[in-house]
């Protein structure tokens, strides 16, 4: 059963000194709940792919980032909202190769790739909401010698 250990961060996107914050913030706190460095990365990553979409195609918005946990496994939720002009096709947004603007059209595809879990909410005039979590995976218990 997941639960929610409570909003940690509320953090604008209005410009791209905000896209260093939000990359510092994923990374740290990403590494406080346990994600090895590959996970902390993708996380990264992805984060930063949906700030710069919902600074660039938004217009600016907000990310907010979550400690969840599911049995004893930690996890980062973060929620990236802006009030912009939304997503008309998703179908076609969520392509690989798809771009809106000079980009190589990776952004949302190759962000829902690096999380475990993705959902999307955009309407043409409506803005767009992206929620993504990644849990940070254990290791496996070492074996005890012989």
């Amino acid at each position: 059963m997941e639960t929610a250990a409570g909003v940690e961060a509320c953090l604008p996107i209005r410009s791209d000194m905000d896209l260093v914050w939000v990359r510092q913030h994923v990374r740290q706190a990403a590494a406080q709940l346990g994600f090895g460095l590959v996970d902390q990365t993708k996380l990264v990553t992805a984060a930063s792919e949906l700030a710069r979409n919902t600074l660039v195609h938004g217009g600016g918005g907000r990310m907010e980032a979550a400690h969840v946990v599911s049995g004893r496994v930690n996890g980062l939720r973060l929620v990236f909202a802006d009030d912009g002009p939304g997503i008309p096709d998703l179908d076609r947004a969520l392509t690989d190769g798809y771009t809106s603007g000079d980009g190589l059209g990776m952004g949302l595809g190759g962000a829902r790739r690096l999380v475990h879990e993705f959902a999307i909410d955009s309407a043409p005039g409506a803005g767009t909401t992206v929620t993504v979590t990644s849990w940070a995976v254990r290791p496996p218990h070492p074996r005890e010698a012989v």
